[in-house]
């Protein structure tokens, strides 16, 4: 299905000779999104922006002057990311006239090396959701199956990738949304260890869960990008130093067999709620990564049952934290008719956020209440750290763990809109990822009934760029 680009090194090659003009590559991009609306994958289009910094590319590589690594190639981002070309509105009403002062990092690397944002995407407003059905302007359709959703809340990122809207995307996962989305659409999805990706310029989820990563048509691609944007940030505290070789793939790939490496299955997730069939996909994927000379290992993690309950008590509360700026004074959607403050307050609030996001911001806000943090709050970082301690007692044994990137098929949309728990299983798989900051990527494997399906692996912190190596030497092989 679809994927309409070639690799982005083909790409850069083709720009580069002048075989292929930049402003081509921008047109084509646009159309794409012109003519695939139906989708709802696209709030805000770049077009007059993009065009001319396309012109201003192709006018220097025909002066002979070097351009970067990504010159002439379009991307789109979620827009929870910070523009100064486009309005950022996170899918979200509180938002939806917020033109930012400055611009993400991330954007800033990309646009460094010559890559031209095109267009932003829909996503479940403030990236609260599993569906994109969240967002306050409109529901992102799976491409595959238009009744269906596209995962989330990088839904709209996903889906532009797979209908050729753009080389690659980026998102942000705090509990499995680009992992999930690329899942549900057939991508590769890229979540890097906590802080190797600049949050600046990022509008805030979960401080202490979110990253930045992107999502592809393939390893290659996802292993450029990631060495473009990573890296120490002065305006982000929490990054981390990146590795000190490049995680492009094309460049330095040391890894040429798995043979002898010991790949994890963490049993523990296959036992209860995973369909028949994903589980029966994973088992297969295993079989062929023992033909290719792994050692196949059954590994346990004590703790992982509590790994969903720790993250709907971590993730809420940080939420109610992050989105108490937003009281329509400062910044965000704001009403005039009103008597006092406090209706001010409760008046701009309840239009400008949605079920979830109030939903989130109450359970948090009760989390953390003076009486109730100790007995929730507490607890679930104090789980936190067990899994911590547990997920790297497993890697002492084995060098990655694999297993489904989610529980489930794409689902019907409407069908878990009114049963918040069911919504929040979807991430069962993907949120362990995030609550001990390790990196994690999922690739696309055998379709099942003609909808596609995501196989995980992750590695230790920091171990990135042994994981897309293993990613790359596996994907042709799962597919």
């Amino acid at each position: 299905m679809i994927k309409s680009w070639p690799s982005l090194s083909e790409l850069r090659d083709q720009v580069q000779s002048g075989n292929v003009s930049a402003v081509s590559l921008v047109e084509k991009s646009i159309a794409a999104i012109e003519n695939k609306k139906q989708y709802q994958a696209i709030i805000s289009v770049n077009k007059e922006n993009a065009i001319n910094t396309a012109k201003m590319i192709d006018k220097k590589i025909s002066n002979g002057d070097k351009v970067g690594r990504l010159a002439g190639i379009p991307f789109i981002v979620k827009d929870n990311f910070l523009t100064t070309n486009l309005m950022t509105t996170a899918a979200s009403n509180m938002l939806k006239d917020f033109k930012a002062p400055y611009q993400a990092t991330a954007i800033n690397l990309l646009e460094k090396e010559g890559a031209i944002m095109v267009a932003k995407a829909n996503l479940d407003a403030f990236a609260h959701g599993a569906s994109t059905e969240n967002s306050d302007f409109m529901v992102t359709k799976n491409p595959f199956d238009e009744t269906r959703v596209p995962g989330g809340s990088s839904g709209g990122s996903a889906v532009a990738v797979i209908l050729g809207m753009a080389p690659f995307a980026l998102g942000t996962d705090t509990g499995g949304s680009i992992r999930m989305p690329a899942s549900f659409c057939g991508v590769v999805g890229y979540k890097p260890s906590y802080g190797l990706v600049s949050r600046s310029g990022v509008v805030a989820m979960a401080s202490s869960l979110d990253v930045v990563g992107p999502l592809t048509s393939n390893v290659n691609d996802a292993s450029l990008i990631l060495d473009i944007i990573s890296g120490i940030d002065s305006l982000d505290s929490t990054t981390i130093v990146r590795d000190t070789e490049s995680y492009d793939l094309q460049l330095i790939n040391k890894m040429t067999t798995i043979k002898d490496l010991k790949i994890g299955i963490l049993t523990d997730f296959l036992k209860n709620g995973v369909d028949s069939k994903i589980k029966q996909n994973v088992f297969n994927n295993v079989t062929r990564l023992k033909s290719m000379g792994a050692q196949i290992v059954d590994i346990s993690i004590p703790s992982i049952a509590l790994s969903l309950p720790a993250y709907y008590i971590i993730c809420p509360a940080e939420i109610s934290s992050n989105l108490s700026r937003y009281d329509g004074l400062r910044y965000g959607y704001h009403t005039n008719k009103t008597k006092n403050l406090e209706e001010y307050y409760s008046s701009s609030r309840s239009y400008g956020f949605g079920k979830e996001a109030k939903r989130r911001i109450m359970i948090g806000t009760y989390v953390l209440s003076s009486g109730y943090y100790d007995a929730y709050y507490k607890k679930a970082q104090q789980v936190r750290t067990k899994l911590i301690n547990e997920i790297n007692g497993a890697f002492k044994q084995v060098d990655f763990i694999v297993g489904p990137t989610t529980p489930i098929l794409p689902f019907k949309i409407g069908e878990k809109t009114m049963d918040p728990l069911q919504m929040y299983l979807s991430d069962l798989m993907t949120v362990l990822a995030n609550l001990v900051g390790i990196p994690a990527i999922s690739l696309p494997s055998k379709m099942i009934n003609n909808l596609p399906v995501g196989f995980q692996v992750m590695a230790p912190q920091k171990s990135d760029k042994k994981l897309l190596e293993f990613a790359k030497l596996i994907e042709d092989k799962i597919k």
